[in-house]
């Protein structure tokens, strides 16, 4: 079993179960990202660049269901109806692509000292 180190926010809720809905932990998105993650953060290890930690929520949120254009350098990209048919069909790509909604399918497991009991 690989051991790695990852850095979390204090404030951030613990992983939930296999299966349960996401809560925002973060965990599997600072271990390494998703497929859309892998595109946005062009790279395929480590934390992806794309998560954002909301101080307000308590969570960790994607940032490609936040502002997609944003995370994809367009920000500047001009307002109006395409902008916005553009960040839909994004944001509804991106939930399919990282199953949004459906639940938790990150089988790792947090360890330290707020993890009593585990490695």
């Amino acid at each position: 079993m690989q051991h790695r180190i990852i850095h979390i926010e204090a404030a951030a809720p613990p992983k939930p179960a296999l299966g349960e809905p996401c809560n925002g932990c973060g965990i599997c998105c600072l271990a390494e990202p998703c497929p859309v993650g892998v595109l946005v953060s062009r790279r395929r290890h480590g934390a992806c660049k794309a998560l954002q930690w909301s101080a307000a929520l308590k969570q960790y949120r994607c940032g490609m269901l936040e502002a997609p254009l944003a995370q994809l350098g367009l920000a500047r990209f001009p307002s109006g109806r395409p902008r916005r048919l553009l960040e839909r069909g994004l944001r509804a790509w991106c939930r399919r692509m990282i199953a949004a909604g459906i639940g938790c399918d990150a089988e790792i497991e947090p360890a330290g000292p707020e993890h009593p009991g585990k490695p």
